[in-house]
């Protein structure tokens, strides 16, 4: 009988950057995450989640976060994934870092997305992050361009994405609890990418082949 990892090869994922450890989420690295975000991830009076999954009642809420955990493993297909990590900074689980890809084959691209529980905002985190997970895009899963999307108001994530290397490409508007908003999209090249400390991974050759990669 195949282990848990062989049948779904995200859970042996492990990037490792100094204290940094990005990791496949199984059931503890969830229940922690669920735990952040009932903690609070931002202002209650703002959001920069365009699904704003946050604004769901406490009571409603933990199901909620089970719901996308399990619907982003039931619906992994090739030609339309999510490949969403637990983040831990000294080992402790303080976030998520995450890309989203639809016919990654043919267009070797995808979206990034992440949090922080706010106890852990404004420390870096974030920028190493999604420095390691971006290295780990473009050096073991063979993507030749990286995405990303900030609203306007949100300075910490473009903040962010500028320390990375993603450049401004375009406007979008979105609608954010029932208004409109302007999205910023982003794009980061290779020869744009601001890398951080030397990234070690475990588990990538299983990733690669689940992708369709080997």
């Amino acid at each position: 009988m195949p282990s848990l990892t062989e049948i779904y090869p995200p859970f042996g994922l492990q990037i490792t950057a100094g204290p940094l450890e990005l990791r496949g989420i199984g059931e503890a690295e969830v229940l922690a995450l669920l735990a952040l975000a009932q903690g609070g991830i931002h202002d209650p009076s703002w959001t920069p989640f365009a699904f704003p999954w946050t604004d769901a009642p406490d009571d409603e809420l933990p199901l909620n976060y089970l719901q996308w955990w399990w619907q982003s493993m039931a619906t992994f297909r090739r030609n339309s994934w999510n490949l969403d990590l637990a983040v831990l900074w000294e080992g402790e689980v303080v976030g998520v870092q995450g890309v989203a890809t639809r016919d990654f084959l043919v267009t070797r691209t995808g979206e990034t997305g992440s949090w922080l529980g706010a106890a852990h905002q404004g420390k870096g985190i974030g920028t190493a992050m999604r420095r390691a997970f971006c290295a780990f895009l473009f050096d073991h899963l063979e993507f030749s361009e990286i995405t990303s999307a900030a609203f306007a108001d949100n300075a910490a994530s473009r903040g962010v994405s500028r320390k990375v290397g993603y450049r401004e490409n375009g406007v979008l508007r979105q609608v954010r609890r029932g208004e409109m908003v302007e999205s910023i999209r982003l794009v980061l090249a290779p020869a744009d990418f601001v890398r951080g400390p030397e990234i070690t991974v475990v588990g990538a050759g299983p990733a690669r082949k689940l992708i369709g990669l080997d």
